[in-house]
């Protein structure tokens, strides 16, 4: 990415703003290429999801994420470049798509700002190829026309814009105005009324029996040595008297689960898909790899005396040790194969949610010059947290086995940056809504010992604990 020494907030004025957007078409007539401009100011503080809500359409491809005891949130919307992709060579078409576009990036304002400069925003699925019909292709990834990020107390808004050679810079130019003065009024203007929204009245799942006998299948390949490990999901499908607002529901999820990443990815065709995980997939920042072990679940207790025996009991499992080690070696030898030395504690610890306590190991990573952020989700998607062990075969027999398509569910979100940076989460606790219909899904890990009955009320706290938080935003 070039970036220019322009200080926007400075020359703020429409000629000035016609003689960079002058220099900037002279770049792209010169390399023969259009050219992603990309505006950085430093604002007041803001929340963006509220920026999101504000000027929400559903006509809009959006991406939001946040992790409100982090600190951290980041929205984009409006296509300024896309990717739309499928098959097993999609991410070394992301990286494709990624390296041309910083190839052919003119920055300005404060890109070394917390978030500042462009992102390209990514919703991987959970598997490879889409299914017909699904409303999200196997892979998506956009620079937005808007972003706005928070980072403790620094706000950055992010303005991007392609020009070419013979574009019109007069027409460029006053959109560039126009998101400047969005943003400028961005903590003044008032949410725009909305009709009211009511909680999902009505109910249609699988039968509970037809779970139980999907875990019991899934045993019987364990048995027969088919794979150690395989997580098996189940959807509820909810109906509403009206539409469902989705960021609505977000803000209670993100409220209801201060501990977990709250996200929001829209295909600008009416459907989003939202929810708040606790588990990071990958993290790189500052040629530093984190990564999350998330396996092994019970239910909080009621008092501290209770939740703490529940710990306990946690760490003593058997049953949950394995299925907790079966993920943890199976990471760290996909991140040795890439040439890194991951690092990790000699025991799991405990994270503690609002309704759940999970196993967790935290991994860390130097980065090497010759491995990048893609090439590290890409021997990771998807862990055994949300696959099964080995990969492919578990991941084989997932379909036939639940009976639907999980599309992001389980699926890789996240953000990637120009400095080779960003930062993805696995896509759990998660629901699919479209008008006045949503889908919720929820999983859990089987392994050898694993009890159907233990499984499916597993899946219930899960459920329970999501729809609860979008209840509180409806």
């Amino acid at each position: 990415m070039k970036v220019l020494p322009i200080n926007p907030t400075e020359n703020a004025s429409p000629e000035a703003l016609l003689e960079f957007l002058g220099q900037c078409s002279a770049v792209a007539r010169e390399k023969g290429h259009a050219q992603l401009i990309s505006i950085s100011i430093t604002v007041d503080a803001l929340d963006p999801l509220a920026v999101l809500e504000s000027i929400y359409e559903p006509n809009h491809p959006h991406f939001y994420a946040e992790h409100p005891s982090h600190g951290t949130a980041i929205t984009g919307a409006e296509v300024a470049l896309e990717l739309k992709t499928d098959g097993p060579d999609r991410f070394a078409q992301l990286q494709h798509f990624a390296d041309e576009t910083w190839a052919n990036t003119i920055g300005a304002g404060s890109v070394a700002a917390p978030f500042g400069g462009p992102h390209i925003f990514v919703a991987a699925a959970f598997a490879d190829a889409a299914e017909p019909g699904e409303p999200f292709p196997a892979l998506t990834a956009f620079v937005p026309h808007w972003q706005v990020a928070r980072a403790s107390d620094s706000t950055t808004a992010v303005a991007n814009f392609v020009v070419d050679g013979d574009s019109d810079l007069a027409a460029v130019a006053a959109r560039v105005l126009r998101a400047h003065q969005r943003f400028s009024r961005f903590g003044v203007s008032e949410a725009p009324p909305r009709t009211p929204t009511t909680s999902p009245s009505r109910f249609t799942q699988n039968e509970s029996e037809d779970y139980r006998q999907s875990v019991r299948a899934g045993l019987a390949k364990i048995t027969s040595n088919e794979f150690n490990k395989i997580v098996l999901a189940r959807a509820i499908d909810l109906e509403a008297d009206s539409p469902l607002h989705p960021l609505e529901a977000l803000n209670g999820l993100r409220e209801r689960f201060p501990d977990c990443f709250s996200f929001s990815v829209a295909n600008g065709q009416g459907d989003s898909f939202i929810g708040a995980s606790p588990e990071r997939l990958v993290r790189v920042s500052q040629n530093v790899l984190e990564a999350d072990v998330l396996a092994g679940t019970i239910q909080r207790g009621r008092g501290a005396a209770e939740d703490a025996a529940r710990g306990t009991e946690l760490r003593a499992s058997e049953k949950d040790q394995h299925e907790h080690k079966l993920v943890l070696e199976s990471m760290v030898r996909c991140l040795s194969q890439l040439g890194l030395k991951p690092e990790y504690p000699d025991s799991p610890g405990l994270r503690k949610l609002a309704n759940l306590q999970h196993l967790y190991t935290p991994v860390r990573a130097e980065m090497t010059a010759e491995v990048g952020l893609l090439d590290a989700l890409t021997v990771l998607h998807p862990t055994p947290a949300v696959g099964g062990s080995p990969r492919d075969a578990a991941v084989t027999s997932i379909r036939d086995l639940e009976g639907f398509p999980r599309g992001l569910y389980a699926g890789a979100l996240g953000w990637m940056n120009a400095r080779g940076g960003g930062e993805f989460m696995v896509g759990i606790r998660s629901a699919l809504v479209n008008g006045t219909s949503a889908r919720a899904y929820a999983g859990a890990g089987i392994v050898a010992g694993s009890d159907p009955d233990k499984e499916f009320a597993e899946t219930d706290l899960k459920f329970r604990a999501l729809l609860e938080g979008l209840r509180s935003g409806l």
